[in-house]
């Protein structure tokens, strides 16, 4: 019985992280990305972003990690507009402004790392890219292994802030370690994926990086 509930657990987590592989299949209106633009006087480079998607997968993550953050992306900017690279299918950059009206109510939340002007010199910042043009084009995890043949959205940016600044945002778990008790989404998640389930892989989620004591809050909207 312990051994069916772990593998659950872990099926749960799963359908959390795959809330991100739906995200570049939702196309907003031009006028609704004109009406979510944000202030960009208030965003730097390596701002990250977190949101909610209308997909059923989202609502699975929130139950499972008491977030309302379902996906998350690393802003960068691109001669004067800012952009949001993020793990979808495949790894691309989006218009931030595009990325903000895919939300759930175009609800957004930007975190940035404390100290960031004096940690993330420039040096870095360039480094961060270079990190995230090797992933660009990468095809989305849908099996949420710790490499870097497919890549989800947690994962992106994890990887980006420790191989270019050394920085670990969030802790990284195991499938094994999460307890997920719903039944409507364990009933869900053992029809669509069985028991065969990593639950010895390291994982990452959007939450995880979320709630990192090196971050703090820049924009609630």
């Amino acid at each position: 019985m312990k051994k069916i509930l772990l593998s659950l657990n872990a099926l749960l987590l799963l359908t959390i992280l795959i809330s991100c592989i739906g995200k570049s299949m939702e196309n907003p209106s031009l006028s609704q990305q004109q009406d979510q633009k944000p202030d960009q006087a208030n965003i730097k480079e390596a701002d990250l972003i977190f949101q909610s998607s209308l997909s059923e997968q989202s609502k699975a993550i929130q139950l499972a990690t008491n977030s309302p953050y379902s996906h998350c992306g690393i802003i960068f900017k691109e001669g004067e507009e800012y952009v949001v690279l993020e793990a979808v299918q495949p790894v691309q950059k989006t218009a931030l402004s595009e990325w903000i009206a895919r939300g759930e109510n175009s609800q957004y939340v930007i975190r940035r790392l404390k100290n960031a002007d004096q940690i993330l010199t420039a040096d870095i910042l360039t480094s961060m890219k270079k990190e995230g043009e090797k992933l660009e084009g990468r095809d989305y995890d849908i099996r949420f292994e710790w490499s870097d043949d497919n890549i989800y959205c947690s994962e992106l940016i994890y990887k980006i802030y420790e191989r270019a600044a050394g920085i670990k945002l969030g802790k990284l778990q195991q499938l094994k370690d999460f307890d997920f008790t719903n039944p409507a989404v364990k009933a869900q998640l053992k029809e669509r994926y069985g028991h065969h389930i990593p639950l010895n892989e390291t994982v990452i989620s959007p939450a995880s990086v979320f709630d990192s004591e090196l971050l703090e809050t820049i924009i609630q909207k």
